[in-house]
């Protein structure tokens, strides 16, 4: 199998081998580079599979380096890596070329995700060219733009996705946590005919509330203490692509009010400035709350969400496709084998029929994080030993089981309860073992 190459270009000899040895660790191969002129002749001597860069580098610059990638070698992702006082070259580098920025510091694991999806966009293109040639229609494959199963519930969704992917109209994504929002999002952009423009991911609930209006429609100079330059926002980084809105439920009030100006008028207004910018952006929102209950109680503009919800594609849980779980476990031990060097490691029967009867509340990215567990623990195969006792734990529903008539609600407490004793009352440990974040655990338990 190709071993997948990334090139890291940084002026920093530090920051050179620390993302070497990270990128190591993850399975991939480098090349290196200090300099943008170096970069360039491995670019016409090789061929990578991804590029990152920093931005800000003496001579020139990794701009102008994003720019000649995307115009000699379009068919290449491109990760930029910035600090915080240059965030918006970082923005204005998404629509030069780049796929997606990380912001210094960041950790392994957020090198990780920033890698595979912009490794995972490159297959998706690929796959699209595929799908694209006469006579090559197939849907029996596995994977549709990286989301993978072939459960009816799963396939709903995606005939969603395609009468939707080549014209601009809002989505609202409505989802538990880890069930892959982000991954439908990005399929709806990357296979419709807008999947050369750019594609802006904001996690609305990962960004600081007083810093979130200004990240999104941008500021003019003087606008407040510190605007010292005009910068442009994720809106006007996303114009002619999609802008993907996460948590959309965590926004301010004042927030929805300029978001429902976006939607009605296609038009974006700066902080502190009087002139507005016309755009056509594609707003595709997510979120694991119930947004018309918010309306109701005033949490949440009504009228906002009436907007955002032109077309609502609800993504099923892991628990009502259960069809794929087989299928996701094969996808996670090839993933994690490449990496562990365990290639070729079977689940047995036993293991699959305790994954198949449990009930999931972190959804995919449980099922991802308990795969590797596993992995690491196994020699020759998963079975049961290689299990996480809290899975283990997870009684058969039989019909003379009691637990067949809790609610769902109820089951999911049940599990969540059996991951917090496994860990000791750890809330951190056992939200990362479910793949949630600990606001929602605390919502799921109290």
């Amino acid at each position: 199998m190709h071993k997948e190459h990334i090139l890291i270009v940084d002026d920093s000899h530090d920051m050179l081998e620390v993302l070497r040895r990270q990128l190591g660790d993850l399975g991939y191969g480098t090349f290196q580079a200090s300099n943008v002129m170096d970069a360039v002749d491995i670019l016409k001597g090789s061929t990578p599979d991804l590029l990152i860069t920093d931005l800000q580098m003496p001579g020139v610059n990794g701009m102008q380096l994003v720019k000649y990638a995307s115009e000699h070698f379009p068919k290449l992702p491109i990760l930029v890596i910035t600090g915080f006082p240059s965030v918006e070259g970082a923005v204005d580098a998404v629509p030069s070329g780049a796929i997606d920025y990380l912001v210094k510091p960041f950790t392994k694991a957020e090198l990780e995700v920033a890698v595979n999806k912009s490794l995972l966009e490159k297959r998706s293109s690929i796959q699209a060219e595929v799908l694209t040639t006469p006579g090559s229609k197939d849907r029996s494959s596995l994977t549709f733009h990286g989301i993978i199963g072939q459960s009816e519930a799963l396939q709903k969704s995606i005939d969603i996705i395609e009468r939707i992917n080549d014209n601009r109209v809002t989505v609202l994504i409505n989802g538990e946590s880890g069930t892959g929002k982000e991954l439908v999002a990005r399929a709806i952009h990357y296979s419709g005919r807008f999947a050369k423009s750019p594609f802006i991911a904001v996690n609305c609930g990962g960004i600081p509330e007083n810093l979130l209006e200004s990240e999104l429609f941008g500021y003019a100079k003087g606008a407040f203490t510190g605007a010292e330059t005009t910068r442009a926002g994720f809106f006007q980084a996303a114009d002619g692509g999609t802008i993907f809105l996460d948590e959309i439920g965590n926004a301010s009030l004042q927030v929805q009010q300029r978001l429902l100006r976006v939607l009605q008028e296609k038009e974006v207004t700066m902080i502190g400035s009087q002139k507005a910018q016309k755009i056509e952006v594609r707003v595709v929102a997510a979120t694991n709350s119930d947004l018309l209950e918010m309306s109701k109680k005033g949490t949440f503009r009504e009228d906002l969400y009436y907007r955002l919800n032109v077309v609502n594609l609800e993504i099923p849980p892991l628990r009502n496709r259960k069809d794929d779980i087989p299928i996701l476990a094969k996808y996670f031990m090839g993933k994690f084998g490449r990496e562990f060097n365990k290639t070729g490691l079977k689940i047995t029967q036993k293991a699959m029929g305790l994954l198949l009867r449990y009930h999931w509340p972190g959804n995919i990215r449980e099922l991802e994080n308990t795969i590797q567990r596993s992995l690491i623990m196994a020699d020759d195969e998963i079975g049961i030993d290689q299990l996480p006792d809290y899975l283990k734990m997870a009684a058969p529903v039989n019909e003379t089981d009691d637990h067949q008539w809790a609610t769902l609600a109820e089951m999911e407490k049940k599990y969540i309860e059996k991951v917090l004793l496994s860990v000791g009352g750890n809330k951190t440990k056992a939200a990362e073992i479910l793949g949630i974040d600990r606001k929602t655990l605390r919502g799921k338990v109290g």
